[in-house]
């Protein structure tokens, strides 16, 4: 329920990345689709020249370079509509969105807000923090919330991909009666970063590691070298983006760690979506002095409950 209605607080729903992150829509939208809305979709958006055609395999381009002209010459190109992938301005303080599950026993809890985008020149650097971060097994909000108190099976932190800007996620379930605490300790770690404790050179050498000796596992079948050319196209990276991939991970810098977490980390005006029992944490979560709304399952603003 909290991926759902997350991004259309975060980016509004007439923005193109304002759709719910599970599922595909609304009861009331997919009940409203007809056969002339997928028609003119195909139509409009099923273009050559809003499309990519990536190859892999034991193959040349002599090859392929025939077969595509004989089967696709009748595919004719269209002027594609613009999405909406305008700048948002982020919030100017914290606000808490809690949607009710009656006789829950745990609590979702997630805090967000929008990061630049993949192609930023500083990409590895925050994905580098973001596994400090919460990126994981080991990392500082997992290392917290589920090891040393126990409140959890385990908390992260993710950087989405996108071509605009991205969303930033820190998040776990934890056992209800520690929800706004959870909320103080997420907000406590991204603090951490941003100076009262700064990542190690420990820290950075482990993620290092984590990502270098992983790459090897990128490309073990012909699906995941597709997935990892589409990556390049869709996100317009340079061609030798993963050519490079390593040293650039290997040459991030404590202090690139440092600017990465000014960058996206900015605990002061998070947005938090809490999904749980609204009368076992409706009243602690009023303690964290921040402005609360009530959202349904939707995402749609429901009255103050009076009880």
């Amino acid at each position: 329920m909290a991926y759902r209605v997350l991004p259309g607080l975060l980016y509004g729903r007439s923005h193109a990345y304002g759709h719910p992150l599970t599922g595909s829509g609304s009861e009331a939208s997919v009940n409203s689709i007809t056969r002339q809305d997928l028609i003119h979709f195909h139509q409009t958006w099923v273009r050559p020249n809003n499309a990519t055609l990536i190859v892999v395999g034991d193959i040349r381009m002599a090859e392929v370079k025939p077969l595509v002209e004989s089967y696709f010459k009748g595919w004719q190109s269209a002027p594609v509509p613009k999405k909406n992938l305008d700048r948002v301005q982020p919030a100017d303080r914290a606000i808490v969105y809690l949607v009710d599950k009656p006789g829950s026993r745990q609590s979702m809890v997630l805090g967000a807000k929008l990061a630049p985008p993949k192609s930023d020149p500083d990409d590895i650097a925050m994905e580098t923090m973001n596994l400090i971060l919460g990126g994981t097994f080991t990392s500082r909000l997992n290392m917290n919330i589920r090891e040393d108190k126990h409140w959890s099976y385990g908390a992260r932190s993710l950087i989405m991909n996108a071509k605009g800007q991205r969303l930033f996620l820190a998040y776990t379930s934890v056992q209800s009666d520690k929800t706004k605490e959870t909320v103080q300790e997420i907000s406590q770690e991204l603090q951490g970063l941003l100076g009262a404790k700064p990542a190690t050179a420990e820290e950075l050498h482990a993620v290092q590691l984590n990502r270098v000796q992983g790459l090897s596992g990128r490309w073990e079948t012909m699906n995941a070298v597709t997935n990892s050319i589409g990556e390049i196209v869709t996100y317009g990276l340079p061609d030798f983006y993963y050519e490079t991939y390593g040293d650039r991970v290997r040459s991030v810098t404590l202090k690139d760690i440092a600017t990465a977490a000014t960058k996206v980390l900015t605990p002061q005006n998070l947005i938090w979506v809490v999904v749980g029992d609204r009368k076992k944490i409706q009243d602690p979560l009023k303690e964290l002095g921040y402005e609360i709304n009530y959202l349904d399952g939707d995402g749609a603003i429901v009255p103050q409950p009076f009880h």
